[in-house]
């Protein structure tokens, strides 16, 4: 920098010195003849030595304003033009607008602050790049958290009604048995239409209390050990021919995309009971009528069983408590709220997950992983 300005010194002083000669070589060399001839002829002071005298101030003048013209231009084009444009870049740089178009050519003056701008913008994009994506994974980490979180609480509650099942299933178990069977007997003995409707209403509800009481003892049920090779896609079309006879299946289509040979770690039983509840909620869902799909793939050493349907969808509010035991958004007795818990117990003993999401085009879809053979 310091050479730079140096070279710009010289320059215009060569420019001055330029100008000023070009400027007062008339005046000086006719200034001068008089001078000599008057030293020459004694005589008193010419016409000329006068006038040429009197040229002298203007044309000083004529050359400060020439000289200031000149020296405005140069600086200009080399200091005041890139400046500004290198103050509009440390202006955005300041607002956090790294994308900045440099300019071509900054003069001799600046174009290394130019550079070491252009420098300094691509570190701090690099830095905000940087920041950017670790904001992200930020983001994910406490989202993996949250999900952890949440499985953590709903582990504990299970264990809870678990620990609570253990305690109370069984004994609840036998009075039930035999309250079903006096209800058989008192049915075949009576033949009273209103007293039969009765002991069929009392049948029902004894039923869901058996059913209750099942699904705690399937929570409280410890991981089973007896795991080995089973055909996903046989287990699944086995539970579709079971449930399609169904009432409720009437006008449900029912689409099959199933890998062959497809084997999993699983116990065969369980992962009945995680089919058939997924498609029981899957119908429930779409109130009776719509597509379910079910697929199965393999990726990285798992089986992936996915159950599609095109109901309306799971809402934000529902989703945390979905596999909260004894949560359900039926009416009323129409659900004990314990089939997804169950399901996710099942695939959890069995060394898999059960997860669920809403489909951008409308419904849920539930997938089962389960560790591949």
């Amino acid at each position: 920098m310091k050479w730079r300005v140096v070279s710009v010194a010289f320059l215009l002083s060569v420019v001055g010195t330029g100008l000023t000669w070009l400027t007062l070589q008339r005046p000086l060399l006719s200034l001068m003849e008089a001078v000599r001839h008057c030293a020459a002829y004694g005589s008193p002071e010419s016409l000329v030595l006068a006038r040429t005298l009197g040229s002298l101030p203007f044309l000083l003048g004529l050359d400060l304003v020439l000289l200031t013209a000149v020296a405005y231009a140069v600086l200009d084009f080399m200091v005041g033009r890139p400046l500004r444009r290198t103050e509009e870049v440390v202006e955005q740089l300041g607002r956090l607008e790294l994308d900045v178009a440099m300019p071509v050519s900054a003069g001799p003056m600046l174009s290394r602050i130019q550079r070491a701008l252009s420098r300094m913008a691509a570190v701090l994009q690099r830095e905000q790049d940087t920041t950017r994506n670790q904001m992200e994974a930020l983001r994910a980490a406490n989202a993996r958290l949250a999900l952890a979180q949440t499985e953590l609480v709903s582990t504990e509650r299970l264990a809870t009604v678990g620990r609570l099942a253990a305690g109370v299933a069984h004994e609840v178990g036998n009075p039930l048995a035999g309250i079903l069977g006096y209800l058989s007997l008192a049915g075949a003995r009576t033949k009273d239409p209103e007293v039969q409707e009765y002991l069929a209403r009392i049948d029902h509800e004894v039923q869901r209390i058996d059913g209750i009481v099942r699904g705690l003892l399937e929570i409280g049920r410890p991981g089973r050990e007896r795991l080995g090779p089973v055909d996903v896609g046989r287990v699944v079309e086995t539970c579709v021919q079971l449930v399609k006879a169904g009432r409720d299946f009437s006008r449900v289509k029912l689409v099959l995309e199933l890998a062959p040979g497809l084997l999993a770690r699983a116990d065969s039983g369980p992962l009945s009971q995680i089919v058939i509840n997924l498609l029981l909620n899957a119908v429930q869902a779409m109130e009776g009528e719509g597509v379910v799909r079910l697929s199965t793939r393999s990726g990285e050493g798992d089986v992936l069983l996915v159950v599609e349907d095109t109901g309306p969808g799971i809402p934000p509010e529902v989703m945390p408590r979905l596999f909260e035991p004894f949560f359900t958004t039926r009416e009323p007795g129409q659900g004990t709220g314990l089939g997804l818990a169950v399901s996710r117990h099942l695939a959890e003993g069995m060394g898999g997950r059960l997860t669920v999401e809403n489909v951008p085009e409308g419904g849920a879809r539930f997938s089962v992983r389960l560790p591949g053979v």
